[in-house]
């Protein structure tokens, strides 16, 4: 329980203040906080006494975190440990939501925590599971078929050299099982230790860590399900760390909350309904001082968006991102070997 409350300490809850400035909490309402990991958002809105909070977190570590805020919070304060993309499973009718917030960033307890494997100073098997997890990296660096991996690495990662440090992998797996360390050298290696901002296994490890805990279609559907939980008038708001999990979330944002026509000769009876409403169109960005204060925040966006209208089909946003979706599916390979 000590180490939990060390690690919660260090932990700076990105765009705070900027955050707390579109939910206006002052005002009371409910909160749903997708992602709780150390909570900080829900614990700022918590303040105010008018104010409840619906938190839920995949990693059932985050429990001993929620555990200390329902003791002081009471029925003020409730988690579940689901993934937010099980939102739909809440019984959430008779609550007042007045905004659902998500921040897709790893808290600094999980980066810290080796055994989680999700940092390349990790040691001994690979992992990456962040909690209710069907695999870990661990099966699919030492199962997966070479243009499996590539497909991995270049669209999850966006790295360039995917095809040779797939074939380097499929190749040196055939001697042994890789794990942490092994990895780390094959990409140093291919890479040939060049000196860049950012460590050279970095974008293979986001890669991995994105298709382990499924993330794409977590954030698709949890998208989807948020916003047909959401009242009209309730706020969305989301926090991105990579340009693949912002690309989705400002097509979402954008897409649906403006007309657009098949053809400019068509009557307007086509247009579609407005969804959203996007009062800033840039994301916004941390200050230079967060940024000096919490040099892990450089790379957050905020992006959000107010509820008009409902919808139920969003087939036009799984399509956007269907090639996506199908690269998750390879996963089902993985199962079939345990079949």
């Amino acid at each position: 329980m000590n180490a939990t409350i060390k690690l919660e300490k260090k932990h700076f809850p990105v765009l705070l203040d900027e955050l707390i400035s579109i939910i206006s909490p002052l005002y009371g309402g409910t909160f749903i906080d997708c992602t709780f990991g150390q909570g900080g958002y829900s614990k700022k809105i918590l303040e105010n006494r008018l104010n409840k909070v619906l938190a839920f977190d995949r990693d059932s570590e985050t429990f001993y975190v929620a555990e200390s805020l329902k003791e002081k919070y009471g029925k003020r304060f409730n988690f579940e440990n689901i993934k937010f993309s099980e939102i739909d499973k809440l019984n959430l009718k008779k609550e007042k939501i007045k905004a659902i917030i998500f921040d897709l960033g790893y808290s600094t307890s999980q980066i810290n925590d080796l055994k989680k494997g999700l940092s390349f100073k990790s040691k001994g098997r690979l992992n990456m599971e962040l909690g209710r997890n069907q695999f870990s990296a661990h099966e699919v660096i030492n199962k997966l078929n070479q243009e499996s991996l590539v497909k991995i690495f270049k669209f999850f990662g966006e790295e360039k050299m995917s095809k040779k440090i797939a074939k380097q992998i499929i190749l040196e797996r055939k001697q042994k099982e890789i794990n942490t360390e092994d990895l780390v050298k094959i990409i140093d290696i291919i890479k040939k230790k060049r000196k860049t901002k950012i460590h050279n296994a970095t974008k293979i490890f986001q890669s991995l860590r994105i298709f382990v805990n499924q993330e794409i279609s977590e954030l698709i559907y949890g998208l989807i399900k948020s916003f047909k939980i959401l009242p009209k008038g309730g706020a969305i708001i989301i926090v991105t760390f990579h340009s693949l999990e912002d690309r989705i979330v400002k097509f979402f944002l954008k897409n649906y909350s403006e007309n657009s026509r098949s053809s400019r000769y068509l009557p307007d009876i086509n247009e579609k309904k407005i969804l959203l409403k996007i009062k800033n169109k840039k994301p916004i960005i941390p200050t230079n001082k967060e940024i000096s204060d919490n040099p892990s925040s450089r790379s957050a966006k905020l992006r959000y968006a107010f509820k008009l209208n409902h919808l139920d089909n969003f087939n036009e946003f799984e399509k956007k991102f269907e090639h996506l979706l199908n690269i998750e599916k390879l996963s089902e390979e993985l199962w079939k070997s345990y079949l």
